[in-house]
């Protein structure tokens, strides 16, 4: 008997959506929080099938609220037609007052970042980790592709000895 494929995508496979790998490579990662997102309908049908793209995308803090700006979320050809689906739409964070203190303070007195690092799912509802982060420099990004090769040739040396 055939075996039967499983029907489920790959974001359903191992719950991740998107990674932002580009920003591990301009930031340093001071510390990371897990936000949930005020989405649309149409928004969740293109999580599901994978159709978002994080690398450009930053988050702003207005008023003492957290929104995600200038991620790509594409609607799906089958949308409905009475919904006129925007792709980069700022979307609302719901993080706890004890965390947007801390983020907001961190942004306004020293001088941070607040980027969205990766985007999975957890209990059935799309969860966005967010990293509170500083530029890297150049010569930063030179000595982490320096300390990772040397990684990487550390363990090719322990593996054949």
């Amino acid at each position: 008997m055939a075996d039967k494929k499983s029907k489920k995508s790959k974001t359903q496979q191992n719950g991740t959506i998107a990674v932002n790998r580009q920003a591990t490579h301009e930031y340093f990662i001071e510390e990371r929080f897990e936000a949930g997102m005020v989405l649309e309908g149409w928004e969740v049908k293109s999580l599901r099938e994978g159709r978002i793209q994080l690398k450009e995308s930053y988050v702003v803090i207005k008023r003492g609220e957290a929104w995600l700006s200038g991620a790509h979320i594409s609607a799906l050809l089958s949308a409905s037609t009475h919904v006129n689906p925007d792709a980069i739409r700022q979307k609302k964070l719901l993080l706890n007052r004890h965390e947007l203190n801390k983020l907001i303070g961190a942004v306004e007195r020293k001088g941070y970042t607040i980027i969205p690092l990766s985007m999975y799912w957890k209990n059935g509802r799309a969860k966005l980790e967010i990293g509170l982060a500083k530029g890297k420099q150049l010569h930063d990004k030179r000595a982490t592709v320096k300390d990772r090769d040397w990684q990487r040739e550390k363990a090719r040396i322990m593996k054949h000895a």
